[in-house]
């Protein structure tokens, strides 16, 4: 089927693909694990993933270069983060080696399913950690799955980047020293009310705001937000609550040791966005998703332009995405090639 698809015109949607890895913990350890073409996992009724939430994930990228080798973008700082929830979580860690040697056995496995240089297109990674076993308490599971599947996404913009949208909401989506610094499910799916919610206001998605003074701006959807000051600094909030994102600390680099900007993580009020001239939204999905305005109560706010990408934000998405495809130099460690 891979050889039918339109590289140049993919969603971010499911597509199966021909094999995934799986390993399982059981008696105090991981086992090797392996590659199956079954795609649907056989879990006991009691586990823990299923009734209290003990499960996590994560999401990243394989890049096909110009020279046709195949880049995965920093999996160590994904395994990394995998790590810490899983302690937040009390379950087992998936040790680095395991986590990027199953990522690179998924990719070598589907190769055929990453999309030509060029296109725009990638190949999505989802690993994940679920409590299984016998259980009905509300206490760690006995057994857990680690697996990690594919399947390819096209580029998150149709036509270039266009700037969004945004709503901020009073929901909360997260506690204060809660789970909202760990990529857990709970937290999603308590973001899907407020996104429908501002989807019917077209707006693209919810802006929460620090969940105890509701003045701080914490996160855009699903992605970590940051600004660009008028005087050149690059700005982005830092909170206990926020999602640690690969790619905002990403950015944070490069618009400091490239592009020779300030960098400053710490508060972002909502009510100071006229110091802003760029904004935008970093994950791994979107890469940089430009935040053309944001709706505070009665306030809509605009920062470069409803309808264009700002030169900053263009240029670090210019940088980024070169390093992950192979275009441009990378900072040591952070590229694995896929052999």
């Amino acid at each position: 089927m891979s050889d039918l698809l339109d590289w140049k015109n993919l969603g971010f949607s499911y597509i199966k693909t021909d094999y995934r890895f799986i390993a399982h913990w059981k008696d105090g350890k991981w086992d090797n694990g392996e590659l199956t073409t079954d795609s649907t996992l056989h879990i006991h009724e009691g586990s823990t993933a299923l009734h209290y939430g003990q499960q996590c994930f994560e999401g990243l990228k394989a890049y096909r270069c110009k020279d046709g080798s195949i880049n995965l973008f920093r999996p160590d700082q994904n395994a990394k983060r995998m790590q810490n929830t899983c302690d937040r979580l009390l379950m087992p860690q998936v040790p680095t080696e395991l986590f990027i040697r199953a990522c690179k056995e998924v990719v070598k496995a589907n190769e055929k399913w990453l999309a030509p240089y060029g296109s725009g297109a990638t190949l999505y990674l989802r690993p994940f950690v679920i409590g299984v076993g016998e259980n009905i308490g509300v206490r760690p599971a006995p057994e857990y799955i680690f697996s990690v599947f594919c399947c390819p996404v096209g580029a998150y913009f149709k036509g270039g980047m266009k700037p969004s949208n945004f709503l901020v909401t009073d929901y909360d989506r997260a506690a204060p020293h809660g789970t909202g610094g760990v990529k857990v499910g709970g937290n999603y799916a308590a973001s899907l009310l407020p996104h429908e919610l501002a989807a019917e206001r077209k707006f693209a998605d919810a802006i929460y705001l620090d969940p105890k003074t509701h003045t701080k701006i914490e996160e855009v959807g699903a992605a970590n937000f940051f600004g660009i000051t008028r005087d050149n600094k690059f700005i982005t909030p830092l909170s206990p609550s926020i999602l640690p994102s690969i790619t905002k600390y990403s950015l944070l680099y490069l618009a400091k040791e490239r592009l020779g900007m300030e960098t400053i993580e710490g508060d972002v009020y909502i009510n100071e966005l006229d110091q802003f001239a760029e904004a935008g939204a970093c994950g791994t999905a979107a890469v940089i998703s430009p935040i053309g305005g944001i709706q505070y109560g009665d306030d809509f706010h605009v920062f470069y332009s409803e309808t264009d990408v700002g030169p900053i934000t263009k240029r670090l998405y210019e940088e980024l995405t070169g390093i992950q495809f192979g275009d441009v130099e990378a900072p040591e460690g952070w590229i694995v090639k896929v052999d």
